[in-house]
């Protein structure tokens, strides 16, 4: 008989599925600092689609979408969905997950119930005339981020996705490991790859900024696997050697400059100069970090409006400024006359679609690229951990919460059940 719900790190026979599931909701009567905003509760667990699938949960992703989920703010995330006819009341976040497939729709044939893998967050119509059409589905009307922009995320014991979703668990890695790099890692994957004539190649200058965070850890290792030669920026020097030994040729630390902030206006004689004066200074930085005068070809941007004018300044004639986020504000300013005389680019870039996303989970595959795993949580703590990161005190790297994997270091199934009993 089935069971009505499982506690958590209680297995369940493969492929049987109970009723309720616990999970860490948030609620917009929670709102708020994601200590007190995500709570664990009790749930039905939902039914799944043709072409979805019911994944075991073992281990979650931390990412910082699910502090602005707890947070209700740039937006409310419940309410978004609601007003689009999702009924849900609750928010159940989680974009990154490793776990076993428990459950498969009737048009699923790529996994098959039992399969250990890895889940990546793009979600779309795979039905949709252009995605038929070989469109890049990211460029989409119906593109989404799950477990952010969609509900039933890996903060919970079981979690539905699309079959494509799904890839197969580096056998290599534990599930907690397994869980912390897809995110972040096939997001810095297309960042560097899949922008034409400004792929990542071998040899290319790359500067980095945040090397030591989620993205920046995982985009020095695709670059070092490019055969490129990337230079990372970071916050402290605690954190240059941490950087060197993912890849890095060299390391800024980007507090010995005060140039930050959006460009003073070009009439400002005065302003303009002291800060071209510290733009030149970082630009002689990065020369000196890769041991040559060359400028980067390919810049990996993210903190936004803070670095945006560095970075579209000292990247090189031809070159390309990537950037997937605002971190510091998104009122970012460049001097055009350096941009359209050099004939750079400046390119938007967000998540990956499933051939970039397999080939960032390839390059984990083959031991090329490593998860910086660097700190692991109990499921209890979900709203602990992203108060952490909330406030910026998380460690470098990336972190990961134990959901059904009770105890760090398990790397299947097999090996679960006979360690936990």
């Amino acid at each position: 008989m089935t069971k009505e719900i499982y506690e958590i790190g209680e297995i369940p026979p493969l492929g049987e599925i109970p009723k309720q599931m616990y999970a860490q909701l948030i609620r917009p009567s929670r709102f708020g600092e994601p200590s007190s905003a995500f709570q664990m509760e009790k749930i039905d667990i939902p039914e799944i689609a043709p072409d979805e699938v019911l994944v075991y949960v073992m281990a979650a992703g931390v990412n910082y979408n699910n502090v602005w989920a707890a947070l209700g703010i740039p937006i409310d995330v419940i309410g978004a969905r609601n007003k689009a006819g999702e009924p849900e009341e609750f928010h159940i976040g989680g974009s990154d997950a490793s776990g076993i497939v428990y459950k498969v729709g009737s048009e699923v044939k790529s996994v098959k119930v039992g399969d250990e893998v890895v889940i990546h967050c793009g979600m779309w119509n795979q039905k949709d005339p252009e995605v038929l059409a070989g469109k890049d589905p990211m460029f989409t009307k119906g593109f989404r981020i799950w477990g952010y922009e969609s509900n039933w995320g890996s903060f919970a014991q079981f979690t539905k996705v699309q079959d494509h979703q799904c890839l197969p668990k580096p056998k290599h890695l534990s599930w907690e490991a397994a869980s912390a790099y897809m995110l972040v890692g096939a997001t810095a994957y297309r960042m560097l790859t899949r922008w034409g004539e400004h792929a990542i190649q071998e040899n290319d200058p790359v500067l980095i900024w945040g090397g030591a965070g989620g993205l920046g850890s995982m985009a020095i290792q695709i670059a070092k696997a490019k055969g490129a030669k990337p230079v990372a920026v970071v916050g402290g020097d605690d954190k240059v050697d941490y950087c060197k030994k993912l890849g890095a040729l060299g390391v800024i630390n980007r507090k010995n400059f005060d140039h930050w902030g959006m460009l003073p206006h070009w009439k400002d004689e005065e302003a303009y100069g002291k800060w071209m004066k510290g733009a030149r200074a970082f630009g002689k930085a990065f020369w000196e970090a890769l041991g040559e005068k060359r400028s980067p070809r390919i810049i990996f941007e993210h903190p936004g409006e803070a670095t945006v004018p560095t970075s579209a300044f000292m990247c090189d004639t031809g070159g390309m400024v990537v950037i997937c986020a605002g971190t510091t504000g998104y009122n970012a300013t460049i001097d055009l006359r350096y941009h359209w005389m050099r004939q750079k680019r400046f390119q938007g870039s967000h998540f990956a679609n499933d051939q970039e996303a397999k080939g960032f989970n390839d390059l984990v595959i083959e031991n090329k690229v490593d998860p910086c795993l660097s700190k692991v949580w109990q499921f209890a703590e979900t709203g602990d951990c992203h108060q952490l990161m909330r406030e910026n005190k998380h460690p470098h790297g990336n972190m990961s919460i134990l959901v059904n994997a009770k105890k760090e270091g398990l790397k299947n199934l097999e090996e679960t059940k006979q360690t936990q009993g």
